[in-house]
């Protein structure tokens, strides 16, 4: 992405583009002409499907108030219980404390360049696509990358963060 192309970003979308930059990525940001604070209107603006979304969603561990950042594929809800067993018992993060954590504000969250550096966890299921997208710092701004991409870039550890339910407590359709 050039200088004169970058400027044209919101502020915190400017951040993640030179973040990007300066990992050597070789995608452009992205700016949906609707909002992307959803993964399924994100998806929609984008002609993709919801679960090749990258989700960041941040929680607030109890134990010390660290930041956690769930990096789920948007067609998984996250199962809560599951990432506690791995980081420790979650609590909820307001719209503060994701921004004060962050430094994006929710529907914006981007999985790298934060304020305070996140225990993370990755959902292992965005691995069966070879193109995701994720949030770029604001709620318009989105960025490409392989599964392989976000792994080295964030460093997170794999995990089965998705809430299943089992076919027989599904309701019929």
């Amino acid at each position: 992405m050039s200088a004169e192309s970058a400027s044209a970003l919101p502020e915190s979308a400017q951040r993640v583009a030179q973040l990007l930059q300066s990992l050597g990525h070789e995608h452009p940001i992205v700016i949906l002409p609707q909002t992307g604070r959803t993964s399924a209107e994100a998806a929609q603006g984008l002609g993709c499907e919801v679960a090749q979304i990258a989700k960041s969603i941040i929680f607030r561990r109890r134990s010390d108030d660290a930041p956690v950042l769930v990096i789920a594929s948007g067609a998984n809800r996250v199962d809560e219980a599951k990432v506690a067993e791995v980081v420790g018992e979650l609590g909820k993060a307001d719209a503060r404390f994701v921004r004060e954590m962050t430094g994006y504000a929710i529907g914006g969250v981007c999985p790298i360049g934060h304020a305070v550096k996140p225990v993370m966890l990755l959902d292992e299921d965005l691995f069966q696509y070879d193109t995701l997208w994720a949030a770029a710092g604001h709620p318009h701004a989105v960025f490409r990358l392989s599964p392989q991409q976000l792994a080295a870039m964030t460093g997170a550890p794999l995990a089965d963060v998705a809430l299943r339910i089992p076919a027989a407590e599904k309701a019929p359709e």
